[in-house]
């Protein structure tokens, strides 16, 4: 089943690029606005800004990682498109291990693989 709404190769990366980011924002918001709470010093007062304060340190940190990997995502899936000269899940299985692989590069080869694996296990799940 193929997905007519989505926008052509080109836009479709910065569009699943800033849906990620959207996405990595809120969730980062979330984890750490509740970690900035829970590891302050007693007084609701402090819990609540060092909430704040941590919230406005790492959630833009964690947007920035899920916006890599979801531009990562979508420009290898466009090249396969280009490359296949179709849309198929084969494209968003390789797409998602090679995400996997390449982000986990700096990290040797027993790392490249497990994330190769697990890329691969989440763009099959996304299906």
């Amino acid at each position: 089943m193929e997905d007519y709404a989505r926008e052509p190769c080109p836009w479709r990366i910065m569009e699943d690029c800033g849906g990620a980011f959207s996405m990595g924002a809120i969730g980062g918001s979330l984890f750490h606005g509740i970690k900035g709470y829970r590891n302050a010093p007693s007084g609701n007062y402090r819990r609540l800004i060092s909430s704040f304060v941590t919230l406005k340190e790492r959630a833009p940190v964690v947007g920035g990682n899920f916006a890599v990997w979801g531009g990562l995502f979508s420009a290898i899936d466009c090249t396969m498109v280009y490359i296949r000269k179709k849309e198929d899940p084969w494209n968003s299985i390789t797409s998602g291990a090679l995400t996997g692989a390449i982000l986990s590069v700096r990290n040797g080869t027993g790392a490249i693989i497990g994330s190769a694996v697990i890329g691969k296990w989440f763009a099959n799940y996304r299906q």
